[in-house]
């Protein structure tokens, strides 16, 4: 498994890993409105970092379920002072969750070794930008988007047609100049899909392994969860870990999460008994 080189800082996928959400929004599901201020950022950062996080994601526009789209100056100005204050103090990498082709460089010139994209860089211009950029992208399957992807999703079978997908867009990423060695792959957990979707998708996990990309799951505190436990956002801890650890048992090399220090005792216990298996 490789060691991503993120803007001169490693990221170590020999072992599974937790990325730290960062939420720099007003209305992000779960923590939408608590690191606006700078400070707030930044010291959430750091937690996330001395709990375990091994990257930490960045983001400026809301994904979830019905958002409404932030446009280019306003997503800048939410990221980049975040960005860089973390990219100069913080010992790992540091992601961007954008699709925009301005946003990426922006980003990518203020610090961020990683490229964290919901569309997969079929944004226009996207694609371009990321190979020339250098840096490491993740490719998410989504069907639809943000504010209509839940207006009753349907496949004839989830996990093919995420995994042809994501196999596709290898290929144009490839074409495009981007090498396999830089990519990662996300099925997209809660992006257009149903309780059932999520719940194949998590059973065959494994299935997408043979796409030659680490795989990244995102699964912290979704309505999936809430849907299993009828719990409200910040009471789907303990489920959140029980699919984490799921994920990498089905081979996933970066777990997305809230919640730091529960995630990565999680995954580290998990991982060990793989490990010598």
């Amino acid at each position: 498994m490789p060691i991503l080189d993120c803007a001169g800082k490693p990221l170590d996928l020999s072992s599974p890993r937790v990325m730290g959400i960062l939420n720099v929004t007003p209305d992000s599901f779960s923590d939408g409105g608590d690191f606006l201020c700078l400070d707030a950022a930044l010291e959430q950062a750091r937690r996330m970092v001395e709990e375990g996080a091994a990257i930490i994601d960045v983001g400026g526009e809301s994904t979830r379920p019905g958002a409404r789209p932030v446009d280019e100056a306003q997503e800048l100005e939410r990221v980049i002072p975040v960005i860089e204050a973390m990219a100069s103090e913080l010992p790992v990498p540091v992601s961007i969750d954008t699709s925009k082709p301005g946003v990426m460089r922006a980003a990518v010139a203020a610090g961020a070794g990683l490229i964290n994209d919901v569309q997969a860089l079929r944004a226009p211009g996207a694609l371009e930008a990321a190979s020339g950029l250098g840096t490491p992208v993740c490719l998410m399957h989504m069907r639809g988007a943000p504010r209509t992807m839940q207006n009753a999703p349907a496949y004839i079978d989830v996990v093919a047609e995420v995994r042809d997908f994501l196999a596709g867009r290898i290929e144009c990423c490839i074409h495009a100049g981007i090498p396999r060695e830089r990519l990662l792959v996300d099925p997209g957990f809660g992006f257009g899909k149903t309780l059932e979707h999520n719940l194949a998708l998590l059973r065959n996990l494994r299935d997408l392994s043979g796409l030659g990309a680490p795989l990244l799951v995102g699964v912290s505190r979704k309505s999936m969860i809430g849907a299993l436990l009828d719990a409200p956002a910040d009471q789907r801890l303990y489920g959140s870990l029980a699919a984490a650890v799921l994920a990498v048992n089905q081979g996933a090399k970066i777990i997305r999460a809230h919640d730091v220090r529960p995630t990565a005792d999680a995954i580290t216990v998990a991982a060990a008994v793989l490990d010598g298996a």
